[in-house]
């Protein structure tokens, strides 16, 4: 894996994110079908990776306000062990016009990394079985590839099983 920097007009605010950090990443580019709408999965049959291997980030709400989940685009987010994981009795998937609003990103294209306000996060305890794992760089077609741990350390995430299948 390399160092990528923003080139070819790719930087995002995720990018810039890592950058800044000195995190390994690479950027896997990949052509966009507009009426596509799973982005995740659509994501993982262009770049040719494993479903478990690619990550969606969804936002959720909580008793203490907007929050962040990382999980594979094989499953669904269990609202039950999101919410024990950050401490709460409760979890409801967010709206997404306030979700675009809080992260800076639009549905698809949302990145756990450089959103317009840190949100507590947590990231399904299966990336820490992948030496490196992919999630939106913060815009359709184009995805990050770093080790679960530097996804972890800049977003000062929790891990936990977050994830069920789906």
């Amino acid at each position: 894996m390399s160092k990528s920097r923003n080139k070819g007009g790719q930087g995002t605010p995720a990018t810039v994110a890592l950058t800044q950090a000195a995190a390994d990443f690479t950027l896997h580019p990949y052509e966009h079908d507009a009426a596509a709408q799973a982005y995740g999965e659509e994501a993982a049959d262009a770049l040719g990776v494993p479903y478990g291997q690619i990550f969606k980030t969804l936002v959720a709400e909580v008793e203490s306000g907007l929050a962040v989940a990382v999980v594979p685009v094989s499953g669904k987010l269990d609202l039950k062990a999101f919410a024990a994981a950050l401490g709460s009795k409760r979890a409801a998937m967010a709206d997404a016009a306030k979700v675009e609003r809080v992260t800076g990103y639009v549905v698809g294209g949302i990145s756990p990394l450089g959103q317009r306000k840190r949100l507590p996060t947590v990231v399904d305890a299966s990336a820490l079985d992948f030496a490196t794992i992919y999630f939106s760089a913060g815009r359709r077609g184009l995805q990050i590839e770093t080790a679960p741990a530097e996804l972890v350390r800049l977003t000062q995430a929790v891990t936990a099983p977050i994830g069920r299948a789906g």
